[in-house]
């Protein structure tokens, strides 16, 4: 187990040909968007040049391409004069609010440490809109440079028919080295019809990393308070050609926050080759919308050290995976915490990897840690389980409907069974019906669990709790993470004190009280015995 990170503020392939289903899909490589906003950048307007380099402007309805570029009343008039140049450290780039532009944004040049290159709007208004029209394979590419930064944009990219792999922001690196610093903050990214099948799905933002001769990596990736709404096939999702466990060269420091994402065609937010990403503070409303394949919400993929929390996912549809979270295939201590998962198809868990995918390329998946999260009315099954090894579930609350009968625990195999998966502290409240089915998996432990209400063939616990836990208000989660209150401990809950201490837990329960280290602990999210 891993201490906890906690920032300021799939899925399972069934089958092998899933694997590379997932490697040619990708290797193609709150609230911000409508609103009207003022951006930072306005304050600057005719003040000349920025720290280290030129505030250029750029205007769709007065400007001119022959201007100097360098005055709102000197302004360029079109995407294809920004493109022409090479942009210097420190140098800004700024479009009127309320402008539009038809056509791909692909500027050139890099910043540097303490001095990136910005783009961003000026003027009160809506943010500037660049519309792809379905004419680009992207509306805004970022190819080879670092030190970059996109601020209040609105970006579509809608064709008349479906493309492959159309997406409206890429940032693509191949055979560049190590990128830094490439930030992109409240974006509005809606309207992508990519192709909703898996192989030629593209999305609303996306990054890939290759090159065989030099490989590359971002070093720095900040995806920050974003909307994503109707992007096709996926909403946030990354690629390396550098996965395998030979070629490892993961990219480091990635962080998605603070997005909100809405309608989205296939998976939500799928790192891919990092290390230590953190995937926090999210919100995901409708995934799996219309993709045919398999689809999760918040999901690693070959990545180590994972980190995903204060994130709420709910509305993922069908059970071709369908879940709301998803530790994957060749990760490593991935640590999902303080996450609200309701209302989704697939349930609310997938834990899985290849069995038969040996090393080594795959190392398998090792070491998740699943802790404090709630889960209400998640559908079809809890935890879906697979060839995964020393996996710790503990101090979660889940809770099903009456109108629902799922497998609270459901193992299966893919290429094998999962070993050594540990149950402590958590309540399993059925108003409706869970199953268990552990087939040969081995190793299975639980441990002062809560089951409460109708549980068939329920796993053996010495030290259970059968009756009711006393929730404040089970079920009455509504949307939101402060929302879920009902799931607090009442003054007369069997579970004071009741729970097994567990090494290195975090320190804090899902609404912030401390955790002990050691000593009596209570089962369920909420620790309100105080030592």
């Amino acid at each position: 187990m891993r201490t906890m990170i906690v920032s300021p503020e799939s899925r399972c392939w069934w089958q092998m040909g899933r694997v590379a289903a997932v490697v040619l899909l990708l290797s193609g490589s709150l609230s911000c968007g409508e609103d009207e906003v003022r951006s930072l950048g306005s304050a600057d307007a005719n003040t000349g040049p920025s720290a280290g380099g030129t505030i250029y402007y750029v205007d769709s309805e007065r400007g001119d391409d022959a201007n100097s570029g360098t005055s709102a009343d000197e302004a360029w008039r079109s995407l294809d004069k920004v493109n022409s140049i090479t942009l210097k450290p420190g140098d800004r780039a700024l479009f009127r609010a309320g402008t539009r532009y038809a056509g791909q944004l692909r500027p050139q040049g890099s910043g540097k440490a303490g001095a990136p290159i910005v783009i961003d709007m000026f003027g009160e208004g809506p943010k500037p809109r660049i519309d792809g029209e379905g004419r680009f394979p992207e509306t805004v590419l970022l190819r080879n440079v670092e030190y970059w930064e996109l601020h209040n944009l609105e970006i579509t990219n809608t064709g008349e028919t479906r493309g492959d792999r159309r997406s409206g922001v890429v940032v693509g690196l191949e055979g560049f080295g190590t990128a830094h610093h490439i930030h992109l903050k409240n974006l509005y990214v809606h309207d992508v019809n990519s192709n909703n099948v898996k192989e030629r799905g593209g999305g609303g933002i996306r990054w890939y990393c290759a090159g065989k001769k030099v490989k590359s990596r971002l070093d720095g990736l900040l995806i920050e308070d974003c909307h994503l709404l109707r992007t096709d096939r996926n909403g946030i999702t990354g690629w390396s050609d550098h996965w395998t466990r030979p070629e490892w060269y993961p990219s480091l420091n990635v962080v998605i926050r603070g997005n909100l994402l809405e309608d989205i065609g296939g998976d939500g937010i799928v790192p891919i080759g990092c290390d230590g990403a953190l995937v926090e503070h999210n919100v995901l409303r409708g995934g799996r919308m219309r993709a045919p394949d398999y689809a999760a919400g918040i999901w690693p993929w070959s990545c180590d050290n994972t980190v995903i929390q204060f994130n709420e996912v709910s509305g993922m549809k069908g059970t071709k995976d369908g879940q709301g979270f998803d530790s994957d295939w060749n990760c490593q201590n991935t640590l999902i915490q303080y996450n609200y998962s309701h209302d989704n198809d697939g349930g609310f868990l997938l834990i899985c990897n290849n069995g038969d995918s040996k090393p080594p390329h795959n190392i398998g998946n090792v070491g998740t840690v699943v802790r404090y999260n709630i889960s209400q009315n998640d559908g079809a099954r809890t935890f879906q389980i697979s060839a995964v090894e020393d996996t710790d579930i503990y101090n979660n609350v889940i809770y099903v409907g009456s109108h629902l009968d799922v497998y609270a625990v459901a193992h299966h195999s893919w290429g094998g069974y999962a070993h050594n998966t540990r149950f402590y502290n958590n309540i399993f409240y059925a108003d409706g019906t869970m199953r268990y089915d552990f087939s040969h998996s081995a190793g299975n432990v639980f441990e002062a669990n809560v089951f409460y209400g109708n549980h068939v063939n329920p796993p053996t616990d010495s030290e259970a709790i059968l009756d009711d836990p006393q929730l404040v208000s089970p079920g009455s989660g509504g949307g939101g993470l402060d929302s879920v209150g009902g799931y607090k401990l009442q003054e007369d809950s069997p579970c004071l004190s009741a729970g097994v201490p567990v090494p290195d837990n975090g320190g804090r329960d899902f609404w912030g009280s401390p955790v002990p280290a050691a000593g009596a602990v209570d089962i369920g999210a909420h620790q309100r015995t105080q030592h």
